[in-house]
């Protein structure tokens, strides 16, 4: 399942990259993480992995982070595979002509099993809600410093 998701954040580029590059303002955006751990590979650079431990209440889940392009301003690509699903994040930046920066994430989720087959081909929409979730959570954070570790 692939699908494409836009947002304007209302900062300079160089203001957007500098909260997004920090692994330690991953907390402020990314709702339910608890932890991260660095496996190998320089932390944020091409080839890099991470592992990124959540808590969703009832259950915990745990992504193995690749850093597969680091084109910082403009691009930062990686995957993420986690029990049932691997998934391509290639997320793109760029300045708009009145200083406001533009994220446009490109995501394609692939099952690994039977079960998050199912889950994509009768509620793909619960993936486009939840990108879109993340990337309101980031917008939130580097305007107004909303952060999500607080709620």
């Amino acid at each position: 399942m692939k699908f494409c998701t836009k947002i304007t954040i209302k900062k300079p580029l160089e203001d957007v990259i500098k909260k997004l590059d920090s692994v330690d303002n991953m907390k402020h955006w990314h709702e339910g993480l608890i932890r991260s751990e660095h496996i190998s590979g320089t932390p944020g650079e091409f080839g890099s992995k991470m592992r990124l431990i959540y808590d969703f209440g009832d259950k915990q889940l745990e992504l193995n982070e690749t850093i597969t392009k680091r084109n910082l301003p403009y691009e930062f690509h990686a995957t993420y595979n986690t029990k049932g699903m691997y998934n391509i994040q290639e997320n793109y930046f760029r300045s708009t002509k009145d200083g406001l920066t533009e994220w446009v994430a490109e995501s394609e989720f692939l099952p690994t099993n039977f079960f998050m087959q199912l889950m994509t081909m009768a509620m793909p929409s619960t993936f486009k809600k939840q990108s879109k979730k993340y990337m309101e959570n980031f917008k939130n954070f580097v305007e107004k410093g909303v952060s999500v570790s607080n709620a």
